[in-house]
């Protein structure tokens, strides 16, 4: 039951080839819990789909009047998508989600909530990988994005599922990390930044190492051009923040340690070749080479 003052929120899905999870999305969306919030419209930007996504949200609408379907011919990278969601959205909140993500049932009213005061211009989720962690690169996802939520605690980093006051009409369309380019436009407009530890939002890791690589690289050189472009450096290149939470990440599990300095050392390495696609090739990955192994979520 929704209170009489509510927040209300346009949330943006932002789909390429996820016919496999986005009617597990939707319905999560619709299933979720809320007292203060009320989902006034849900805007799925699908971007050149070529598995029958669009034909999935097409039936999911005629019994879903608050789902809406923007679709692009071609793919121009997220950022362009997103762009388009903001076009059409209509509330002064706005959520970004990942259309190969889950929220859980209370995720969209724990981070829009926090709108409540004036101050707070953009509040992130707490991502939560479903990879099993009994193999190496499912070590190594667990404990990034570990590392990702104690990082967020000291100094919000947001992504995979983000809220936002509608306080610009668009973000740079050749960015490759979204949410971080949305977080220097709101820093830029005074607001603050808050990580909602405890709204969880499910995704996949890489299950290779070729995917790993390539997707570290690739956030790596978007990390890159933020700060050229927008003069923006997020928590993750502030070497004091990165010493601080591994040495708490030691003390917690010190028997773990040669695998932590083994992804670190695989870490260090995909930020190397980020730095040369970047410098060298003057390369820019904003409509990047999908990681095929991060699809098929499967999380109920």
């Amino acid at each position: 039951m929704n209170n009489t003052n509510t927040l209300e929120v346009s949330i943006g899905v932002i789909v390429y080839n996820e016919a496999d999870n986005i009617l597990h999305l939707l319905k999560a969306l619709d299933d979720q819990i809320l007292n203060v919030v009320t989902i006034r419209e849900i805007i799925v930007v699908s971007s050149a789909c070529t598995d029958g996504a669009d034909d999935l949200v097409r039936t999911y609408m005629e019994t879903h009047p608050k789902v809406q379907l923007i679709t692009e011919p071609a793919r121009n990278g997220k950022s362009a998508a997103i762009n388009l969601f903001l076009q059409a959205s209509t509330c002064d909140i706005c959520i970004i989600e990942s259309g190969d993500t889950i929220p859980a049932k209370e995720t969209v009213e724990k981070i829009v909530s926090p709108f409540l005061n004036l101050r707070i211009g953009m509040t992130g989720a707490r991502p939560m990988p479903v990879n099993s962690d009994d193999s190496f690169i499912g070590y190594a996802v667990h404990l990034l994005w570990r590392l990702h939520h104690r990082m967020a605690q000291i100094s919000p980093k947001l992504g995979e599922m983000v809220a936002f006051r509608k306080i610009f009409n668009e973000i740079q369309t050749d960015s490759a990390v979204d949410e971080a380019s949305i977080e220097a436009l709101v820093r830029d407009k005074h607001y603050k930044l808050r990580y909602v530890g405890e709204a969880i939002v499910y995704n996949k890791g890489p299950e290779n190492i070729k995917d790993f690589i390539k997707q570290r690289r690739r956030i790596e050189t978007g990390h890159l051009w933020l700060m050229k472009n927008q003069g923006y450096t997020v928590a993750s290149q502030k070497s004091n923040i990165l010493v601080r939470i591994l040495i708490d990440e030691f003390l917690e599990a010190p028997i773990t340690v040669i695998c932590i300095f083994t992804v670190m050392f695989l870490e260090y390495y995909c930020r190397l070749l980020g730095k040369y696609d970047f410098y060298v090739k003057k390369s820019n990955p904003f409509k990047w080479d999908i990681s095929e192994s991060t699809k098929n979520l499967n999380k109920e």
